[in-house]
């Protein structure tokens, strides 16, 4: 898949992740739509690029995740790619703690961001995509290796990555990609709302993104980030 030209929505585009992730495929030639949730942000993201049409998206409100998919798509003629890159919002808890800690509420609030928002995309996308396009969700690193003082967050993102690797046979045969971009701990401000510990902060997104669109480009699953911090470059994704 050539960047350029490329037509894809971003959910959580106004997002630290989901705003590099969006900038780096633009540059390239990519045709963005912002997907995001608060207004101010979204307007203030899709300024620099006038050609990229800002969607209001919550990942708590089951309407907005089809329309974020279907307009874009009636906009722009199709879609080749959509990526979903978002997670609790705002000023709401963070599951981080001993598990008989945390609590439902911040349970409960991350596993509605983590499973069915982009379970939803998931759903809407391939009916309108063009064949050889690609869906790419952003999974934590704990998806795959939980870690103590993780356990709800670890079984949150445990959930959309398991959807992605069940799906993967089928969308062979509809020819399509599917991605599970893990890009390890990334400063994107989540340290800074945990609800029983301190989080640390994480790396800068900036020097992940350029090397997940080249996998991407290159047809390769995305390098996901081992425990030393060292890229660890999976299978080919189809």
């Amino acid at each position: 898949m050539y960047i350029n030209g490329v037509r894809v929505p971003v959910a959580g585009a106004t997002g630290v992740l989901g705003g590099v992730l969006t900038a780096e495929p633009a540059g390239r030639g990519a045709r963005p739509a912002l997907a995001g949730r608060d207004p101010g942000r979204l307007a203030r993201a899709a300024q620099p690029r006038p050609g990229a049409p800002p969607v209001p998206f919550d990942a708590y409100d089951s309407a907005p995740r089809t329309r974020a998919v279907h307009g874009p798509a009636a906009g722009s003629g199709g879609l080749d790619a959509v990526v979903t890159a978002f997670g609790p919002v705002g000023s709401g808890p963070v599951d981080f703690g001993r598990a008989t800690g945390v609590g439902d509420e911040a349970a409960e609030y991350r596993m509605a961001a983590d499973v069915p928002a982009p379970a939803a995309f998931f759903r809407a996308a391939p009916g309108i995509m063009r064949p050889g396009s690609v869906i790419a969700t952003l999974t934590g690193g704990v998806s795959g290796r939980p870690r103590a003082r993780t356990a709800d967050h670890s079984a949150s993102e445990a959930a959309p990555r398991a959807r992605l690797v069940a799906a993967r046979p089928g969308a062979r045969t509809t020819d399509f990609r599917i991605l599970d971009i893990r890009p390890g701990h990334r400063d994107t401000g989540f340290a800074d709302r945990p609800t029983a510990r301190t989080t640390p902060v994480g790396r800068d997104p900036h020097q992940r993104v350029g090397v997940v669109v080249d996998a991407t480009e290159a047809e390769a699953e995305p390098p996901r980030t081992a425990p030393d911090g060292t890229p660890v470059a999976d299978r080919r994704a189809r």
